[in-house]
């Protein structure tokens, strides 16, 4: 019953612990230069899960899954990080998560 109490106190601290998904994708000169591995990377160290993937119009696609905090911290570190210079836009979607990931994974387009 103590959770119960304190998200009474504080209904907007429980909103923020939710579990949210963000569906990104970069553009710009995003593949080829080490983006996904340091969104895995990044991804790792702020326990997101989700996958990142080029598309093959160019963009990386990244979905994450982690409170909604924790994800606007980890969208941040992304844009900030070592691949800034690469990223032209960015393109964010929410949701809900549906908790298909239990990691965070680079992910690879099959060939037809």
């Amino acid at each position: 019953m103590p959770s119960v109490r304190r998200a009474c106190r504080d209904p907007l601290r429980v909103v923020t612990r939710m579990k949210h998904r963000a569906h990104v994708f970069y553009s710009g000169r995003v593949q080829g230069v080490g983006f996904r591995l340091t969104a895995e990377e990044t991804a790792k160290r702020f326990g997101v899960v989700g996958c990142v993937r080029n598309l093959r119009d160019g963009r990386v696609e990244l979905i994450a899954e982690a409170d909604r905090e924790v994800l606007v911290q980890f969208l941040h570190a992304v844009r900030i990080g070592p691949m800034c210079n690469f990223i032209k836009e960015v393109d964010v979607t929410w949701s809900q998560p549906t908790g298909e990931y239990s990691e965070f994974e680079i992910s690879y387009i099959r060939s037809n």
